[in-house]
């Protein structure tokens, strides 16, 4: 018998561009969750088209995609709680910021500080997949990939 998994890209920070590298390294995802500071409505119908999307909405987005989506996500898969926020709600969030705002999360994911970052601790997986839109900062831009599969979950930081 064939274990269940579940394969998640992870997006933020797109800020109005979907770069075409996102479809190919999105190409056979099972859902999508981006954390905020989407821009346009249209990002979100472009990612549907690839898979099934959940997305918070950041502190750059308009009253647009505010009506669309929530501040919070939380969702259970593959017996795992995965929170999605994006992060300016705690300032420039750190993993312990947001493990203690968010103590039933199995995986906490965010964006917000554009930098890319896995922190494994205290049994909880806390992920920025990065910003995947304008070059901020001097911060190469990217996305991230999490594969889940009987409660464990591996993730991938991937530059594009």
């Amino acid at each position: 018998m064939r274990e269940a998994r579940m394969r998640l890209g992870l997006i933020s920070d797109t800020h109005g561009l979907l770069r075409p590298e996102v479809f190919e390294y999105f190409d056979g995802v099972d859902r999508i969750l981006h954390a905020g500071d989407i821009g346009p409505p249209d990002i979100l119908v472009e990612l549907e088209a690839v898979a099934p999307v959940t997305a918070v909405f950041g502190n750059t987005d308009g009253f647009d995609i505010r009506a669309r989506v929530p501040e919070t996500a939380v969702l259970e898969i593959e017996g795992l709680r995965i929170r999605v926020v994006h992060g300016h709600q705690h300032g420039s969030p750190k993993p312990d910021v947001l493990r203690a705002a968010y103590p039933d999360a199995d995986v906490i994911v965010y964006g917000h500080t554009h930098r890319a970052l896995v922190d494994r601790s205290e049994g909880r997986l806390v992920i920025n997949p990065g910003a995947a839109g304008p070059v901020r900062f001097n911060l190469t831009p990217s996305i991230a990939l999490l594969d889940l599969s009987a409660g464990r979950a591996e993730v991938r930081i991937l530059e594009i």
